[in-house]
């Protein structure tokens, strides 16, 4: 039986260093670079998304980047196709290839299911968007109530995009939520032909924390509040992904509030949301069986 081909992964929190790590091992190795980063598939978002720059992508080819407008609602489905497209490219040309990057979501597509062929009627799709603009409380309530009176203990209930999810799958189907999850965890993945070989880089938390001060701080000195301005200007909703992205979020808020505070305190909001992004990475890596070396914590 032929050895299935391998696949790199280099996953972690933001600010850890990934970008640098994934440069080294791809000039080392005649590599290329897959990006999983859910921000950096927009266009135009390029300072605040800590994105590889132009110098390090002549470096070394990249995918994932630039991939969609941020008017977009750019799907995991639409990842997916264009990941599965990348890799299929780099094993015809005999290239090595590294996936690197720190959102959870998309990570998860190189290590299992993450979609399944449900079809949402439009009707449904209305009805779970007005109780998402209702508030988390109403997404809980239509979905305990359609459950039964109780949720599942494994769904995270304060998470609005994934409540939504499992509202819209729970009305369409009329199935338990228990029963959906089991039968979406038996379907195969994206990448299940693949041998993977992930690795983890983070580092202690004070060090980490410098490492996003200072970023922030380059990030704004380079323009990042020009960028959410352009953003501001097409006057995008408010719940498009690359408006909630952090350091975007932040930055716009700031301008829509006439910029109350100098650059300083934007830089603190900034640093706090990054901070907290960082939390819910490491709790995506723990639930995907991705930790980080004992020394890094």
């Amino acid at each position: 039986m032929p050895e299935r081909p391998e696949l790199r992964l280099l996953a972690g929190p933001t600010a850890a260093g990934k970008t640098a790590a994934a440069l080294a091992w791809a000039e080392a190795c005649g590599g290329e670079i897959l990006s999983c980063d859910s921000v950096c598939v927009y266009r135009g978002l390029d300072i605040g998304s800590a994105k590889p720059d132009a110098a390090e992508r002549a470096r070394v080819p990249h995918h994932g980047i630039d991939l969609a407008d941020p008017a977009e609602r750019f799907s995991i489905e639409a990842y997916v196709r264009h990941a599965r497209a990348a890799v299929d490219d780099c094993l015809r040309r005999g290239k090595p290839l590294m996936v690197a990057g720190g959102s959870g979501f998309y990570l998860a597509a190189f290590l299992g299911p993450v979609t399944d062929a449900l079809e949402i009627p439009d009707a449904v799709r209305e009805e779970v968007r007005a109780l998402r603009a209702a508030g988390p409380d109403a997404l809980r309530r239509r979905l305990a109530a359609a459950e039964g009176g109780r949720l599942p203990a494994w769904l995270d209930a304060d998470n609005p995009i994934r409540l939504a999810k499992a509202l819209e799958r729970r009305l369409a189907s009329g199935r338990p939520l228990d029963e959906l999850r089991a039968a979406y965890l038996a379907r195969p993945g994206p990448f299940a032909d693949l041998t993977l070989r992930p690795e983890v880089v983070d580092r202690p938390d004070p060090e980490l924390r410098s490492r996003i001060r200072a970023r922030t701080r380059r990030m704004l000195a380079e323009g990042l509040v020009d960028e959410a301005r352009a953003l501001a200007a097409r006057n995008l909703p408010d719940d498009l992904p690359a408006v909630r992205a952090v350091g975007y979020r932040e930055t716009l808020g700031w301008l829509r509030a006439g910029q109350p505070s100098g650059l300083e305190e934007l830089a603190d909001a900034i640093d706090r949301a990054t901070w907290s992004l960082v939390g819910s990475q490491r709790k995506w890596l723990r639930r995907l069986g991705l930790t980080p070396p004992e020394t890094a914590r």
